[in-house]
């Protein structure tokens, strides 16, 4: 089943006839995991491709001469070459992908997988964290295994806000304005040829249109909708600018256009899903727009439009905290339902209730979470622990069902291995593991091969992702200080700091408050005798941005931000401002801990510390989210126990006691644990373990197989056999 879907060309690329396929490579996100094709358009042009890391971009800014150089360059003709053929491989209709090869028999329609964002690159600012980028690791998947996938969202003209850090530590908002015609994107053709803009019903008997953009994502199209069209009202506009707005009637419109908006982009395009997959509520109104086209093409009422629907649905919900289950006043809800509820032949009062999340009490908000789990045949958490979390939290709304069905079931996230390992430990897992060790992440213990390998090689590759974490790290911290107006001593300062022989802590997160940033930094005078060691110095990397409405996550931005500027702590606590993909890549692969202390059991899952393990980083980690599934007691360390102690301060406090001692008394005596020949043998024997238990297993081709088997394909033979709902609407 071909999903691509053609897209109008936007930008005046011209090219030579010898290297034309550049275009197809720039417009495919392939590149974006591919490092031969990264490589291959840093030697068109180093400078710009390090200054804009973005291919079409990159092209724009080719001119002739140079074009002429490199035709005539036989390496690099050669490079071409190679990496075309190997795309045009990976693309061809008839691959033998793992998809094609366990269910040759599939005849149904692709999956829709609807989501608020998407982490693709660091160039195409359309995600805010850990969601995003869980949702563009599952598109990646889904293209690798060859799924027949289809993937909708939202395209943000100012994206996820920039994040600058003042020289006070306070921190700064700003919100780039993005042409999308210089970046990987082109508008959506239908099948005669035409750009596909759809119209969603809004309040005051208006539509609203939305463009609809495609990002093809190795053999899966992501479908991107954007209000900014010039046939909207003024104030309609905007809708679509800015990801996670203050607004929550904005909020709420968006949802609305990424819903309803998307199924009708669907439709516009010819595609049929036999499976649609709401990614987080936030897309569950698409529902409505479902229904309404049942009761359109079938002549039934609402109650039998809204059955219909809800049998081919899986819903995943990301976070047990209150705040991520987006909800809205009920006044609010009600002005944008009622267009909804004239189109579907029922009142707004049923829709409304439809999104009740707690015990029927009168003037409820509308919660999302609510409306989907009542919508869904099949609802999943994102690890066991948040699956028995969630199944508490939710099962009331579902009081006769059985107490031995579980309302929602377990598939542990995992990450695209390809997009977050290291040059140096890539290589190495191919020299032991073998060429095809992309193919062994479906097999557990398809790594243990580099259980084998020589302590020398893997502590050589993990300094080299180290040495370029320092580089970085000098980088930008120059440019910070300079902003900052910093003398140029200061500056220059910055050669000679960041040495890779310390024991060196990463922590990256969004600072929402249970992330619990501030952990290690509740008894400074301890922290400070670790850090300050003359034998045996600790230093911790930290990077995340608090949401602008979050004062206290502001806050501790600005209190770490302060410390790193404390002239004994200088070099020892390092705050990485504007945290986003790329700096994520960097940390992942080469701090030599990463640091997690959320306080369980909010972590809904987590895959940072999966990122970490699968370059050799060992985790210390509070046993919550996938962790207490990983943990074994030999491939990184836990902080403290499983069991709750009381009051959120008193579990504070023995979070924090337990992270000191375990650094004290294990981390930092097992990394300085060194012979004769500097190698930390104990640590390293260590990282062995976290590779081989972590990558396979945490994987999202490991994930993205379990959603085919225990979700997709689950509801394609239930619909095909007409097996009864579990759970009433």
């Amino acid at each position: 089943m071909d999903l691509r879907i053609a897209g109008m060309q936007v930008a005046e690329i011209e090219l030579p006839d010898e290297v034309d396929r550049l275009y197809d490579l720039a417009y495919n996100l392939w590149w974006t995991w591919n490092p031969a094709a990264r490589q291959l358009f840093s030697t068109i042009d180093a400078p710009s491709w390090a200054r804009y890391r973005n291919p079409v971009e990159l092209l724009l800014n080719v001119d002739r001469s140079q074009w002429e150089a490199l035709v005539e360059d036989e390496s690099f003709m050669s490079s071409y070459g190679r990496v075309i053929r190997a795309f045009d491989a990976y693309m061809d209709r008839e691959a033998d992908t793992w998809f094609r090869r366990t269910y040759p028999e599939y005849a149904a329609g692709p999956i829709a997988y609807f989501s608020m964002e998407y982490g693709i690159h660091h160039t195409l600012a359309i995600y805010g964290g850990g969601l995003g980028v869980l949702s563009g690791d599952h598109c990646k998947s889904a293209s690798d295994l060859g799924l027949p996938f289809v993937a909708v969202g939202l395209l943000y003209r100012t994206g996820y806000f920039q994040q600058t850090v003042d020289a006070d530590g306070f921190q700064q908002h700003t919100y780039p304005e993005y042409d999308f015609q210089r970046l990987p994107l082109r508008p959506a053709l239908d099948p005669q040829g035409r750009a596909v803009t759809v119209r969603v019903p809004f309040p005051g008997g208006r539509e609203v249109a939305a463009r609809v953009w495609v990002a093809q994502v190795g053999r899966v199209p992501l479908l991107l909708l954007d209000t900014d069209r010039p046939e909207n009202d003024p104030a309609d506009r905007p809708i679509t600018n800015a990801l996670y707005v203050r607004g929550r009637e904005v909020r709420l419109a968006q949802e609305i256009v990424l819903g309803c908006g998307g199924v009708k982009a669907l439709a516009a395009l010819g595609v049929e899903p036999a499976v649609w997959h709401i990614n987080e509520g936030h897309s569950a109104l698409l529902q409505l727009e479902r229904a309404r086209r049942v009761l359109a093409d079938r002549q039934v009422g609402f109650e039998e439009a809204l059955a219909a629907v809800k049998g081919d649905v899986a819903f995943t919900t990301h976070t047990p905290v209150p705040a991520g289950n987006e909800q809205f006043e009920r006044d609010v809800a009600r002005r944008y339902l009622e267009p909804w509820a004239g189109l579907l032949g029922t009142d707004t009062e049923r829709l409304l209730a439809i999104g009740h999340g707690d015990h029927g009490e009168p003037g409820q908000a509308f919660n999302l979470t609510a409306f989907a789990l009542r919508t869904s045949r099949t609802t999943n958490g994102v690890s066991r622990l948040h699956a028995e979390v969630s199944d508490r939290m939710w099962r009331h709304l579902f009081p006769d069902l059985p107490a031995e069905q579980p309302v929602v079931e377990a598939i542990t996230n995992g990450i695209h291995v390809p997009t977050w390992i290291g040059p140096e430990i890539r290589d190495l897992l191919i020299e032991r593991v073998g060429p095809e060790w992309l193919t062994a992440l479906l097999d557990p213990e398809g790594w243990n091969a580099i259980l084998e390998s020589r302590d020398e090689e893997l502590w050589s590759a993990h300094l080299a992702q180290k040495e370029r974490l320092m580089r970085f790290t000098r980088s930008r911290l120059r440019d910070q200080y300079a902003r900052h107006g910093r003398s140029y001593d200061r500056l220059r300062e910055l050669e000679r700091m960041f040495d890779p022989r310390p024991l060196t802590i990463g922590f990256a997160r969004r600072f929402a408050t249970y992330k619990r940033a501030g952990l290690i930094f509740s008894d400074l005078y301890r922290l400070r005798h670790l850090l300050l060691n003359r034998e045996r110095p600790v230093r911790i990397f930290l990077a995340g941005k608090a949401h602008p409405a979050d004062r206290p996550g502001q806050d501790l931005v600005r209190h770490i931000f302060k410390l790193s500027q404390e002239p004994d702590l200088k070099e020892q606590v390092v705050f990485l401002e504007n945290y986003d993909m790329r700096v994520a890549r960097m940390l992942v692969q080469g701090v030599d801990l990463w640091l997690n202390t959320p306080r369980r059991p909010q972590e809904a899952s987590g895959t940072s510390g999966q990122k970490a393990a699968a370059n050799g980083v060992l985790n210390l980690s509070i046993l919550d989210g996938w962790w207490p599934e990983a943990y074994d007691g030999t491939n990184g360390w836990a902080i403290g126990g499983a069991e709750a102690a009381g009051s959120e301060e008193e579990q504070d406090e023995a979070d924090a006691f337990s992270l000191y001692q375990v650094l004290e008394e294990e981390v930092v005596p097992t990394y300085y644990d060194r012979g004769e020949d500097d190698l930390p043998r104990r640590w390293i024997e260590r990282m062995k373990r976290a590779i081989a238990t972590v990558g396979p297993r945490f994987s999202s081709s490991r994930m993205v197989r379990d959603y085919t088997e225990t979700a997709y394909l689950r509801l394609v033979r239930a619909d095909r056999e007409g097996e009864p709902h579990t759970q009433e609407v």
